[in-house]
């Protein structure tokens, strides 16, 4: 059972997103909380592996609470506020819901943390070294990309593009360049503000732009140092 939190300032809302929770059967409410305060002491108290969060409440917003969280569990944004929906992203929600929120839409939502959640306790349970692929929200699904297959990442105003070796196509998901650099391995570089490369794809380099195959990439100024440790 995934045990989780429901956050909401609005009574109605909360009793509705508790209503939702007991209907989803790998789902277990350990309680329904009016403000993130409240919330903050049982998860000190207790172990919870999905909150359910809105934005706009009082004292502390939905987004400051995930922010302030140094282990953060899953997070589902339940919001009226369409706005937040790439500053959620950023912080690696695993979605975000516009109230009112529909049933199967609800669903989605939870089978997206379910396979989060039964991937990790795979991991935890036969002792996995350091997986190498990671899953990103592409649409409504989750898409597993292989390190090895990733060519480089680029990234845009408010999301990413991945580039993989398998696919002419990249995968463009909500998520920052911060984050994602995060989550790769050590043979992963950024070479300019909007790219990080796998140095492994790496096929020639100049002075200021490197290049994959025949796709060429910039090389800042600021990150000049990595294109001298490569060539030494």
């Amino acid at each position: 059972m995934i045990k989780c939190l429901a956050i909401d300032d609005e009574p109605l809302a909360l009793q509705l997103l508790a209503d939702n929770i007991s209907r989803i059967p790998f789902l277990e409410l350990v309680a329904s909380c009016d403000d993130a305060f409240a919330a903050n002491k049982i998860m000190q108290e207790q172990s919870i592996d999905l909150i359910f969060i809105d934005i706009q409440m009082p004292g502390i917003t939905g987004l400051q609470f995930i922010q302030s969280l140094v282990k953060k569990p899953m997070v589902i944004i339940v919001t009226a506020y369409k706005q937040y929906a790439l500053d959620g992203f950023a912080l690696d929600v695993v979605d975000y819901l516009m109230k009112p929120v529909s049933l199967d839409r609800f669903m989605k939502a939870c089978n997206k943390a379910k396979d989060l959640y039964e991937l990790k306790q795979s991991a935890e349970h036969n002792n996995l070294p350091k997986q190498d692929y990671m899953f990103v929200n592409v649409g409504y699904s989750l898409m597993k990309i292989s390190f090895n297959e990733l060519t480089y990442v680029e990234g845009l105003k408010d999301y990413i593009q991945i580039h993989t070796s398998t696919s002419p196509k990249a995968a463009v998901v909500r998520m920052s360049m911060k984050s994602i650099e995060e989550q790769l391995p050590a043979y992963f570089e950024r070479i300019h503000k909007s790219y990080i490369v796998n140095i492994n794809k790496i096929t020639s380099i100049r002075k200021n732009a490197l290049f994959i195959d025949d796709k060429e990439l910039p090389v800042s100024d600021s990150y000049k140092q990595v294109i001298e440790k490569l060539t030494k």
